[in-house]
């Protein structure tokens, strides 16, 4: 029996909530896509497993990752007994260097135009998913992929991309804005229109503080 890890790279590219997948470079299934995945070496952890896997295959460094799920069916793999533990991260596109992926062959996929991928992959995304969309209305998961300061509309992409829905405009800023987390800040970005939207940045020492006392982080979708 062999054991395996697999890494799930959601990427956020300020429009779009997409997967980083891979064409595979061995037997079975050689030359289809997906998830970053390798075996456990037998002097390292599980942790440094993942790590040294997205490394190899996407040059990617310095990337927390949470783990997933061990899947453990007897046929996921064609090739033997394997069983894999899956890995999941959540990063901003714009912060790492996209030409060193393409140097090794990733390439991000809109979730909408996931491709098939090889063995039970895919079911390792969508409950990866599952869990991120669950966490994104409970903590604030997304706001470190915004930049420092944001407008509404971006924050609302976020969650739209998240949740893959059209969100209410209204609902949705009367739900955030009641938290009590967001500065609005004296500037505007004026890239989309004349008028412009408002600034806002999210006080981390404020979140820090009302969840001590117990306050409960909610964004209704």
């Amino acid at each position: 029996m062999l054991v395996a890890v697999d890494c799930i790279v959601f990427g956020f590219d300020q429009c779009e909530l997409k997967l980083l997948a891979v064409k595979r470079q061995m037997d079975p299934a050689r030359g289809e896509w997906s998830l970053m995945g390798g075996f456990l070496g037998g002097n390292e952890s599980l942790d440094e497993a993942a790590a040294r896997i997205l490394h190899q295959l996407t040059g990617l460094t310095g990337i927390y990752m949470d783990q997933l799920y061990a899947h453990s069916k007897p046929d996921r793999d064609p090739g033997a007994r394997v069983i894999s533990v899956s890995y999941y991260a959540l990063i901003k596109i714009s912060d790492h260097n996209g030409e060193l992926a393409k140097e090794h062959g990733a390439e991000w996929f809109s979730l909408s135009e996931i491709p098939q991928l090889i063995f039970d992959h895919n079911e390792m995304v969508e409950m990866a998913l599952q869990l991120l969309r669950r966490q994104a209305k409970t903590k604030p998961v997304g706001f470190e992929l915004l930049p420092e300061k944001f407008t509404l509309p971006q924050l609302q992409a976020l969650y739209e991309a998240i949740y893959q829905k059209v969100l209410d405009r209204r609902n949705f800023r009367k739900n955030v804005l009641s938290m009590g987390l967001l500065e609005k800040l004296d500037e505007k970005d004026k890239a989309g229109s004349r008028k412009g939207a408002w600034l806002y940045r999210f006080n981390v020492e404020k979140y820090d503080t009302f969840r001590n006392q117990g306050f409960f982080f909610n964004v209704s979708v």
